[in-house]
């Protein structure tokens, strides 16, 4: 990195992906500019950058969720990254400055669905007229997925057949506990309004209201429906496709019940102070803020990521599982690369952009944005298995 490039600005570095992200950051030689409130929280991340042999690129005291706080801190040309949540709470301010400020690209860390949607269907469009780049749910929810259904996609159309319909499915080998910042961002997401791609339309559905298995090395994981950037992304690989289906496997044996359970739980979250109970309960059961599993932890976990595409009748076109490291390890990582990728100019463009058709440099074709973002996640261990 030199004098003249962008700055690559952190939101939530004192969070736990953010210490992680930081010191990603760092090793990548971007010199990360950490943003937040509390100045010896910073001291201390900054800290660690330090005892890692790395360097940061300093510190701007702001308040992110106050438009006016991060604009007397955001310039045009930035790289903002957040992983500052929930999103759907305290994402806005970041996002918006962002496209106001004439940022050269925004990266965040979400994996909420309502504000998913508003980034592709609202920002998206904003950020496109101002020039600035959009990657939202750059981490474990929903890069992997993505990757996997690019690949697969790919070796369907290398066969002769173009999917009609992809499925997608998010797991992890071994334990894996969560943040106290993820606990915070998933207490509510079964209540939120998800979404689905089917018949080419974007249609509001709840949470849970599906599920399925899928059969990886022998064994069976079973995922429940979720709102994933795949229902955005995945149909701009060719206007073939037409129904895009993403399940993630956090509730494990217990995915059926809870599918069946979540009709109910989307009536009981209308009742007045039930998010309040919620958010409640999940502050006595989550780790503190700031805190999560520990690097021993994490190296038992394993990311899993599969993708299968049908063709019209429904039959099975190609498969393809990806593994990578744990989802908070490759989280932090993938957001430094994506950074990286737009620091060094690796963007194909502006506005709300999907993993597989980011990169590569301006102007490059859907193939040759899908290489690319294959070999950048395969430095990062996140590759296929077959």
């Amino acid at each position: 990195m030199t004098d003249s490039s962008p700055r690559v600005l952190l939101f939530g570095a004192s969070g736990f992906t953010g210490r992680l992200t930081a010191l990603a950051l760092a090793r990548r030689g971007l010199r990360p500019v950490l943003v937040g409130r509390s100045r010896s929280k910073l001291e201390a991340v900054v800290g660690e950058i330090l005892s890692a042999k790395s360097v940061a690129g300093g510190l701007e005291i702001a308040d992110v969720t106050d438009p006016s706080s991060l604009a007397a801190v955001v310039r045009a040309g930035d790289v903002l990254v957040s992983t500052v949540g929930p999103f759907v709470t305290m994402g806005e301010p970041a996002i918006t400055t962002a496209i106001a400020k004439g940022a050269l690209a925004y990266i965040d860390s979400t994996g909420e669905p309502p504000f998913i949607r508003r980034v592709f269907d609202e920002w998206g469009p904003q950020a496109d007229r101002a020039g600035v780049a959009l990657l939202t749910a750059f981490g474990y929810d929903y890069v992997p997925g993505n990757l996997a259904a690019a690949l697969a996609f790919r070796d369907a159309v290398d066969a002769g057949v173009s999917p009609v319909r992809v499925d997608v499915g998010y797991f992890v080998k071994g334990t894996m506990s969560m943040s106290g910042g993820t606990a915070a961002s998933a207490a509510g997401v079964l209540t939120m309004p998800h979404f689905e791609f089917t018949r080419a339309h974007l249609t509001t559905v709840r949470g849970g209201n599906s599920w399925r298995s899928f059969e990886i090395d022998g064994t069976q994981w079973d995922g429940l429906s979720v709102g994933a950037t795949e229902h955005f992304t995945v149909p701009r690989l060719s206007p073939a496709i037409t129904e895009v289906n993403t399940y993630l496997g956090w509730a494990g044996k217990n995915t059926r019940h809870v599918s069946r359970l979540s009709g109910a739980t989307s009536l009981v979250a209308k009742v007045p102070g039930f998010d309040r109970a919620l958010g409640a309960l999940s502050s006595r059961t989550a780790p503190a803020p700031g805190e999560g599993p520990s690097e021993e932890t994490r190296a038992q976990a394993r990311t899993l990521a599969v993708a299968e595409t049908f063709d019209g009748v429904g039959r099975q076109l190609s498969r393809v599982v990806v593994e990578g490291p744990s989802p908070y390890d490759l989280t932090a990582e993938l957001l430094a690369w994506a950074a990286d990728q737009a620091v060094g100019g690796q963007l194909t463009g502006t506005g709300a952009l999907g993993p597989a058709d980011a990169f590569g440099g301006p102007g490059a074709t859907v193939a040759a944005s899908i290489e690319a973002f294959a070999a950048g996640c395969a430095t990062l261990d996140l590759s296929p298995l077959n």
